[in-house]
């Protein structure tokens, strides 16, 4: 994670991918520009395809390109990958590989993503007010390892001519100790409780990941450790979700629960994420997926890119006065009442994603102080 100086110029490598990728990252390099200016930052952008446009455009997923201008970037800040058009590829020439293939380039293996309820938002929830309300929850996630990237997978025939679907849930020591360091310095900057999810109670590889994040505890006493089944953790996020501050979990489980817990918030379109490294650029992304039914007609929400550009500030660049006048600018926009569709309710204005995008950025501008 890198940390800045004062009036420092940033290389941001953009990557807007498939589906309403490229247009809710426009929007939000418009307000991280805005923002930063207002910091006395400078920003150069460069965009480069990845994905299903990488694969229309050269025939591969991450083109060498793309991971070369990403690596040599201060930050990463992603749209959105896949699409129908490319659901019938190989798997090597599936837009998601390439993703998974910029997380393993980038060294990326600690995925932090927020579940906040905002006030302004409480009713958008599916879930009851007095169990929504107040949520404030942080997944961390491990990403680079476990049963998506471990050996030995594939598809083979077996004696009985039968196919046979097969893959690895593995994990090193190390791969979880970095992990669960991370979750551990997260809680003591929130609320001092950390919860580690496994499934060590049927799987070795979890028996494993508990004993070590128990080990760990005892260098962090000032942080509160608890353990639960990851079955009981899906109905716990539903149930009692207040219970819950820093969540720490493996790479299935952690995607499986963080989009659960994005429901709570009552939309995916509202929630950012962080993919962080030892060092080099982290990886900044929204939690949602392309939603190719409803790109290139203006009804996308942009406000969880707008949020991810905020956690690139804050978690990438050390700048976290410009990641906090992003933060509130968004406040302010949905003070005001203005909602896309997917969070829109009766009294509120329902506007489109360029619109919404206007709006922040306006509120960036006015210097609008928002409370939480």
């Amino acid at each position: 994670m890198r940390r800045c100086f004062p009036g420092k110029r940033y290389n941001i490598t953009l990557l807007p991918g498939d589906g309403i990728g490229p247009e809710v990252v426009s929007i939000a390099k418009n307000v991280l520009q805005q923002a930063g200016s207002l910091e006395g930052l400078e920003f150069s952008f460069r965009e480069m395809p990845v994905g299903g446009a990488a694969l229309d455009l050269v025939g591969v997923p991450l083109p060498e390109d793309t991971i070369s201008a990403a690596k040599d970037s201060d930050a990463v800040l992603l749209g959105a990958i896949g699409g129908y058009k490319w659901d019938k590829n190989e798997k090597h020439l599936k837009p998601e590989t390439g993703l998974l293939q910029l997380r393993a380039g980038l060294k990326v293996f600690a995925n932090l993503r927020p579940a906040t309820v905002l006030p302004q938002l409480v009713d958008a929830s599916t879930l009851k007010r007095e169990v929504a309300e107040g949520v404030d929850l942080m997944v961390v996630r491990e990403l680079t390892g476990g049963i998506y990237f471990g050996v030995p997978r594939g598809i083979k025939t077996n004696e009985n001519g039968e196919e046979v679907g097969y893959n690895t849930e593995v994990y090193a020591a190390h791969e979880i100790d970095r992990i669960a360091r991370v979750a551990f310095e997260t809680a003591r900057k929130r609320r001092g409780k950390l919860c580690s999810v496994d499934k060590a109670n049927v799987l070795d590889a979890s028996i494993l990941w508990r004993r070590r994040v128990t080990a760990l505890a005892a260098e962090y006493p000032d942080v509160e450790l608890s353990h639960m089944y990851v079955d009981n953790a899906a109905m716990q996020l539903v149930r009692d979700p207040k219970q819950f501050d820093t969540i720490v979990t493996n790479n299935i489980f952690g995607d499986i629960l963080s989009d659960e817990a994005s429901m709570i918030t009552g939309s995916i379109g509202m929630l950012p994420s962080a993919s962080l490294s030892d060092s080099g650029p982290g990886l900044f992304e929204p939690i949602h997926g392309s939603a190719p039914d409803i790109a290139g007609q203006d009804k996308a929400n942009p406000l969880a890119t707008i949020l991810s550009a905020a956690m690139l500030l804050k978690y990438g660049l050390g700048e976290e006065k410009a990641a906090k006048r992003i933060e509130d600018a968004v406040l302010g926009a949905l003070n005001k009442g203005f909602r896309t569709g997917d969070i829109y309710s009766a009294g509120t204005k329902l506007v489109g994603c360029k619109e919404m995008g206007e709006e922040v950025l306006k509120s960036v501008d006015s210097h609008v102080q928002a409370s939480v």
